[in-house]
């Protein structure tokens, strides 16, 4: 029975703001209702319906609410999605889904107990890039994978001023980016049997890492995940090589930057990226432009619908959710020990 799920949102920022309010602002299976905000008042600029209320408190108190977005700062992640799943409502944590792998397994195991979802924001899967490659791995274009790299460069030479700057608890592009990449390849590869990291700090004054070269150890396979702030031409995203073709992205997704200009994503044509960003598929035969399917952070919200009211299971797995955040930590460690660690 199709039923609207109300929902509480923990946060207005940037993630609040262009990732979560305009998507759920135009389906109809979801009603944003309630934003915690400290001091400001966005979310109602946003859409006068809402109300604003000042403690996260408020949310896990209301019996209306069945959903609480956790999109606040990376060291309350933990904490705030515990006390919402405490609470009876299932949870949609921004990443990283926890801090620490005996977190994720708490909240994971809470929600498990409670029957209840709890889930990592993962919408980079449903960008154009990973969409089109998925559909070139399902229709075997590239043969056996044999090399698989993805990188989420920028250029940002100054220190920001935040807390994913210069907060040592969840702060640093390890856990910025890297819950991105490392995803997306545990969806395409699931676990690896073990992993190596090199995790730095690259730009002058930087307080927190910058940089990270993640590597995935499989029987048959190699996967490299690496993120700079000091890359200036930051157009590559993906180089995949396999027994029958390679095929080779550049451009980022274009969902975000829609967004920015207060586009809502209910617009024709949504998501669909430009021509100049189409990949390349080259084989012995020679090479071909892939059209990319198009963007659709759509399909992120219609299965976490239908996943919380047990119409399908979650299509981030609790298995995927664990797997990423124990990545981050073997690449850290492996960073600092100089060595490569088992999963």
């Amino acid at each position: 029975m199709s039923r609207t799920i109300q929902v509480g949102l923990i946060g207005f920022g940037l993630s609040g703001r262009y990732f979560h309010a305009p998507f759920l602002s135009v389906n109809p299976h979801f009603k944003l209702v309630k934003v915690v905000e400290r001091h400001r008042n966005e979310a109602e600029a946003f859409d006068p319906s809402i109300q604003t209320v000042r403690s996260h408190e408020d949310l896990f108190r209301d019996p209306a609410i069945d959903l609480v977005i956790v999109g606040s700062p990376n060291d309350t992640h933990f904490s705030y999605a515990k006390a919402a799943l405490e609470a009876g409502k299932h949870v949609l944590i921004e990443k990283p889904f926890a801090n620490t792998s005996d977190q994720a397994r708490e909240l994971l195991e809470r929600a498990q107990q409670k029957g209840l979802v709890a889930i990592p924001y993962q919408n980079r899967r449903y960008d154009a890039d990973f969409r089109t490659i998925r559909q070139v791995l399902e229709e075997n274009q590239l043969g056996d994978i044999v090399e698989y790299e993805s990188h989420y460069d920028r250029f940002r030479p100054d220190i920001l001023d935040s807390w994913k700057e210069k907060e040592p608890e969840g702060g640093g592009n390890l856990f910025n980016l890297g819950p991105h990449l490392i995803d997306q390849a545990v969806a395409l590869f699931g676990p690896p049997e073990a992993v190596s990291g090199d995790v730095r700090v690259i730009r002058k004054g930087g307080i927190l890492d910058d940089y990270f070269d993640v590597r995935l150890f499989y029987s048959d396979k190699r996967v490299i995940l690496k993120s700079s702030m000091l890359a200036v031409d930051n157009s590559l995203r993906y180089v995949i090589h396999g027994t029958k073709g390679s095929f080779i992205k550049h451009g980022l997704d274009i969902q975000e930057e829609t967004q920015r200009k207060n586009i809502l994503p209910n617009t024709p044509d949504w998501g669909a990226e430009p021509e100049h960003q189409y990949g390349t598929l080259t084989t012995p035969k020679g090479r071909s432009t892939v059209p990319s399917l198009p963007g659709n952070y759509h399909l992120f919200y219609d299965n976490l619908y239908r996943a919380i009211i047990g119409e399908i299971p979650q299509e981030v797995t609790p298995e995927q959710a664990y797997a990423v955040i124990r990545i981050i930590e073997l690449a850290a460690e492996s960073s600092k020990t100089r060595k490569v660690l088992e999963f």
